[in-house]
């Protein structure tokens, strides 16, 4: 990013921030609470780099004065090396401020949880990463919602899905879309007789939660079937047809739930995981056609790739990406999850960087 670009980036930000102020004064806005709602994210989105800018402004009009004025006062020439580092601490904050942003960053999302390899345990294993998320959103504030679980017979998951959404202007995506892949766990199975250690692996999907806005699906693209629900085991646990399974037609997408107690519930909760997957696949088919740099970004968050392992014995986690490891598993699973996400963010700010310098 040239400085050109980069001072006429940070123009238009601060113009939209002001413009947002504006409306956001108006009350005839808040009429339509999900415009206010997407107005009031942005407008929290932006309110970090304008108070870097205005601090940035500041810090370079007193290192100014005290430059002029340390040919006549000795004492200003020490505060214009502190000043001098300041501005230098500031200006790198706004370059990051300024890189290319997720168009999804600020939004809810939801996450699926699948059982993968490793049968019983997998199950097992993917009822302890649900555990882990919840007790995340419940540090940070934010709420969930169970949409369509299928337990296993021992209790875990085979397949879950939870919305997740923050009660503030808080984008929950930006910190959340680096826990997609392919999740490893190295423990003695409560099914292990011998004592061994066995590995198995589940798998995590994180879409950003699509509003009516974004994506629009046609009632006529759509199959709707309904059945009983289902237990551990496959046993019926409703008598009425009250599980909702729907097929877009057009993208070949199933999704089901069977969550709650009545068809219609059923209904709308697989119309929010719908949405969101379909919200999903226009992203990755607009990411083929962009840079090599943001494919690169697309391929950290593949499910097919092994991102992360939990080894209980060692009460050791590694996140491979970034070469993240620590010794407090136990501690993670019970929803401490910050440092490794702070890694992750770290190392993709990292990357925005160093492709624009």
């Amino acid at each position: 990013m040239s400085s050109t670009d980069g001072t006429d980036m940070l123009t238009d930000l601060l113009g939209e921030h002001a413009s947002l102020e504006r409306e956001l004064a108006d009350p005839a806005v808040h009429t339509d609470q999900s415009r206010a709602r997407r107005l009031g994210r942005r407008y929290a989105q932006l309110a970090p780099l304008v108070e870097t800018a205005r601090a940035l402004d500041e810090a370079r009009g007193n290192l100014a004065t005290a430059r002029e004025l340390a040919g006549e006062d000795a004492s200003f020439a020490a505060e214009a090396r502190t000043l001098e580092t300041q501005v230098e601490q500031l200006s790198g904050r706004l370059r990051e401020q300024l890189l290319p942003k997720d168009p999804d960053d600020d939004k809810d999302v939801i996450l699926e949880i699948k059982a993968g390899e490793g049968g019983a345990e997998s199950a097992l294993f993917a009822g302890d990463l649900l555990r882990m998320y919840l007790r995340y959103a419940e540090r940070r504030g934010w709420s969930t919602e169970i949409l369509d679980a299928v337990e296993s017979d021992l209790g875990g998951y085979k397949d879950v899905a939870v919305a997740v959404k923050s009660r503030a202007d808080e984008g929950i995506w930006s910190r959340l879309k680096f826990e997609g892949g392919v999740h490893r766990v190295q423990r003695v199975p409560v099914t292990e007789s011998q004592g061994r250690i066995h590995t198995s692996a589940a798998g995590v999907l994180v879409l950003p939660e699509a509003e009516d806005v974004d994506v629009s699906v046609d009632p006529n693209d759509l199959r709707i079937d309904v059945f009983r629900s289902s237990g551990p085991g496959g046993q019926s646990v409703n008598t009425t047809d009250s599980a909702v399974r729907i097929t877009h037609l057009p993208s070949g997408i199933v999704v089901s739930s069977q969550n709650e107690k009545s068809q219609l519930q059923n209904r709308e909760s697989a119309l929010r995981v719908l949405r969101s997957r379909l919200l999903a696949a226009a992203r990755e088919e607009a990411d083929a056609l962009a840079s090599d740099q943001r494919r690169s970004q697309v391929r950290t968050m593949d499910r097919s790739e092994r991102v992360r392992t939990y080894n209980f014995p060692e009460n050791r986690i590694n996140d491979h990406r970034v070469g993240y490891k620590a010794y407090n598993l136990d501690q993670v699973v019970d929803g401490d999850l910050d440092a490794v996400i702070d890694a992750l963010m770290a190392a993709h700010t990292a990357e925005l960087l160093a492709a624009g310098s």
